[in-house]
């Protein structure tokens, strides 16, 4: 997907990004030509449906590692995919206790994957070590999840 600004024909920039914190995603584009800005601006919804498709808006802040995209179809539903004998191996990954694993199983399976990724980046970026039923209650109260 591709910005353009309409009156000079020219694919805008990448601006600025910005995550509230409420679930919400904006995004400013500018075009280099005539200095126009267009921004972009997402529900809690639309934010967790364009992360789940991978897509990174404004570029990436990490260089992309190998067979990433692979990795990533290939680990959806399995924690364990890429590691020995089970034993995780992502830094700041954190626990799921078995309540919260119990939880996740009763989710629909064909969403289950973006569901605990949520969950995991919410608890990483608030440095929660272990996702807990309890947890699993706030973040979707701050992420304005409560509807879904």
């Amino acid at each position: 997907m591709k910005f353009l600004c309409v009156a000079c024909d020219r694919q805008m920039l990448f601006e600025e990004r910005q995550l509230p914190g409420d679930g919400t995603l904006a995004a400013a584009f500018k075009c280099p030509a005539c200095g126009r800005v267009v921004a972009l601006l997402t529900n809690p919804m639309e934010t967790q449906l364009v992360a789940s498709l991978g897509v990174v808006i404004g570029g990436r802040t990490v260089p992309a590692q190998p067979l990433e995209t692979v990795r990533g179809m290939v680990a959806t539903g399995r924690d364990d995919a890429f590691t020995d004998n089970g034993q995780r191996k992502t830094e700041n990954a954190p626990m799921w206790s078995p309540e919260a694993q119990e939880r996740l199983q009763r989710v629909p399976s064909f969403v289950r994957g973006m569901v605990k990724k949520v969950y995991t980046d919410y608890a990483r970026q608030h440095g929660i070590p272990e996702i807990t039923p309890a947890v699993m209650d706030t973040a979707r109260a701050e992420l304005g999840l409560e509807a879904m």
